[in-house]
């Protein structure tokens, strides 16, 4: 399988949202930009704020779009088009309420599960063939308190799952934009056990 050319890290725009659960797709994209030294410029036209990195030597653009969560969808499909990129050769890190904190899953294909963005990206593409990164959030425990939770900071034992799942996930990058998803499966999905 082809490897990766877009990593998009989804998540709401501003201050008031920065530290929220739904925006666990940001800190992903931001501490991959950290890791390999990439600055986010705000393009416009684009609808996102992005970077180009070189991960295991190959150029992989960067983008946390500038739309709020659930316009996700026109940030992702102005970047597909604009840089010609397959579906098949992007990532999309998002926040999962049905992941405990501090689990990360990889997934190719497949619905939006409830999830705002995700489902914005799909009615725009038309299908679901991209690769998706699963922050895990936790789970309010009932459906009428999902809406704070997610727009919710976490608890301090929570956020520090969160970034520690985050973390072994940059590690994992180099392998995913490769094209080794089944490799950095295995590692993701048995490291936290």
């Amino acid at each position: 399988m082809a490897g990766l050319r877009l990593i998009v890290g989804l998540g709401n725009p501003g201050a008031d949202y920065a530290r929220t659960r739904h925006n666990a797709g940001a800190w992903f994209l931001d501490a991959l930009a950290e890791r390999h030294g990439v600055r986010l410029g705000r393009d416009a036209r684009l609808q996102a704020e992005l970077g180009k990195a070189v991960i295991a030597g190959q150029p992989v653009w960067l983008a946390r779009p500038t739309t709020f969560m659930n316009h996700s969808g026109r940030a992702l499909v102005a970047l597909l088009n604009y840089y010609k990129i397959p579906p098949e050769q992007a990532l999309v890190a998002h926040d999962e309420l049905d992941l405990p904190a501090g689990t990360v899953r990889l997934k190719f294909d497949g619905g939006h599960g409830g999830q705002n963005g995700l489902r914005d990206i799909l009615g725009q593409l038309g299908h679901g063939r991209f690769h998706r990164l699963r922050v895990g959030i936790g789970h309010p425990g009932h459906k009428d308190k999902v809406t704070p939770w997610v727009l919710g900071r976490p608890g301090a034992d929570d956020e520090a799952a969160i970034r520690g799942a985050i973390e072994e996930a940059v590690q994992a990058t180099p392998v995913l934009v490769e094209g080794g998803f089944e490799r950095a499966m295995k590692d993701l999905h048995t490291s936290r056990t």
